[in-house]
C-alpha cells in the first residue's frame, strides 16, 4: 500500500497529515512555529513533532513511506535551503523534498501538478511551476524588493492613508474617514492622527477589511485601490508565466491568504484575472479548496508519480485540522 505524508510548516503553525493511497487520513500532527526564519530550532523541533504525531497515530515509521513533501515557509533562496537540508535529512525520510509553502498552497487548489498561485493575506507571495516542473518564486520581501502593495499589512495602511488624506483634502473624499477613526478606537480623524504622531499609533492590521466594506457602499476610492492592487497581482502572476513559458497552456490560478480567498467583494479578483489573461487567455482564476497540508500530499504523490484519481481529491478535501488547533505548541 503507497502511504504518503505532507507537511505544512508556517509561522505560527506547523500541520502533517498522512493519508493512504485512496487519500484517507491515517494520521495527523500539529505543532507550532516551523519557519526556520522565526527561530530554527524552535521550527526543527515543531517539525519534528507534528511528523512524528502522524507516524505514530498511523502506527507507521518513515521507511514505510512511499514520499514525503515538506512545504516550508522561509524557503525562499539557497541561503534558506542551507538550512532547511539537514534539517529535514535529520528526520530519517528516505524519500522527500522540501519547497517553499506557497507552492503546496497552490496544489491544494489545483487539479495538476502545475500552474500558478497569489497568496495574500498578512503579506504577499506568488508562485508558479510548469508542465516541465520548473518553478519560480515572487514576493515575500517588501514594496523595496519589488513587491507590489496589497498585502493585509498594506490595505490596513491604504485604509488609514486614505482616511487621512480625504480629511485634510489632499485626497478625495471617502466613506473611510468615517469608518476607518471609529474602527480604530477613536473619535475623529485629527485624534487619530495625533495618536500616530505623538504616541507612535499604528493601524492594526484588522482595518484592512474596511477597504472592502467602504467599496461594497460604493466608494469609488476603495474601488481603485482594490483595483490597482488586483492588477499588480496580476501582474506578478503573468511575469511568472512568460518567464516559465506557460501563456498558451490551460491551467488554474489559485488564490490563497485571508485577502484574496476569503474576501466575498470580487473587485481586486476581478483585476487580477483581467490582468492575468491577457498574457494567459487559458487560465481558470480559482481559490484554495482543501488544508494546504493536503497540497503537501498532492506533491508528495506528484513526486512518486501517482495519479490522484477525483475520489481522492474529494477525500483530501474533507480532511479538516480545527479540532487540533488548540494542541499546537508554541
Amino acid at each position: 500500500m503507497n502511504l504518503f505524508l505532507g507537511v505544512d510548516a508556517g509561522g505560527s503553525k506547523t500541520y502533517s497529515l498522512l493519508v493512504n493511497e485512496k487519500g484517507e487520513a491515517l494520521g495527523r500532527g500539529a505543532s507550532g512555529n516551523g519557519n526556520h526564519q522565526i527561530d530554527p530550532l524552535q521550527a526543527e523541533k515543531n517539525i519534528a513533532s507534528a511528523c512524528k504525531q502522524a507516524l505514530d497515530e498511523a502506527g507507521v515509521s518513515p521507511e514505510d513511506l512511499t514520499y514525503t513533501y515538506f512545504g516550508l515557509a522561509g524557503a525562499d533562496r539557497e541561503p534558506d535551503y542551507k538550512v532547511l537540508r539537514p534539517m529535514i535529512a535529520k528526520l530519517g525520510f528516505p524519500r522527500y523534498s522540501i519547497a517553499c509553502d506557497t507552492m503546496i498552497a497552490m496544489r491544494a487548489g489545483t487539479k495538476s501538478p502545475f500552474g500558478a498561485v497569489v497568496i495574500s493575506g498578512t503579506g504577499f507571495n506568488a508562485a508558479a511551476r510548469n508542465r516541465a516542473g520548473e518553478e519560480l518564486l515572487y514576493g515575500g520581501f517588501g514594496f523595496l524588493f519589488g513587491d507590489g502593495q496589497g498585502s493585509g499589512r498594506d490595505m490596513a495602511n491604504f485604509a488609514f492613508r486614505s482616511a487621512i488624506r480625504a480629511w485634510d483634502g489632499r485626497g478625495a473624499k471617502t466613506v473611510l474617514s468615517e469608518i476607518v477613526p471609529k474602527a480604530a478606537g477613536f473619535e475623529s480623524v485629527p485624534q487619530m492622527l495625533d495618536a500616530a504622531l505623538d504616541d507612535n499609533y499604528r493601524p492594526p492590521l484588522d482595518l484592512a477589511k474596511l477597504i472592502f466594506e467602504a467599496a461594497d457602499m460604493g466608494d469609488e476610492v476603495a474601488i481603485d485601490i482594490l483595483t490597482e492592487q488586483g492588477s499588480e497581482h496580476g501582474n506578478a502572476v503573468a511575469a511568472l508565466i512568460k518567464r516559465l513559458g506557460m501563456q498558451d497552456d490551460d491551467f488554474e490560478v489559485v488564490l490563497g491568504g485571508s485577502i484574496l480567498a476569503k474576501s466575498q467583494n470580487t473587485t481586486m479578483v476581478d483585476a487580477l484575472e483581467e490582468t492575468v489573461k491577457r498574457t494567459a487567455p487559458k487560465v481558470k482564476v480559482t481559490r484554495i479548496t482543501m488544508e494546504p497540508v493536503a497540497g503537501a500530499v498532492l506533491s508528495a504523490m506528484d513526486c512518486a508519480n501517482y495519479e490522484a484519481s477525483p475520489d481522492v481529491m474529494n477525500n483530501l478535501r474533507e480532511i479538516s485540522f480545527s479540532e487540533l488547533k488548540g494542541d499546537i505548541e508554541q
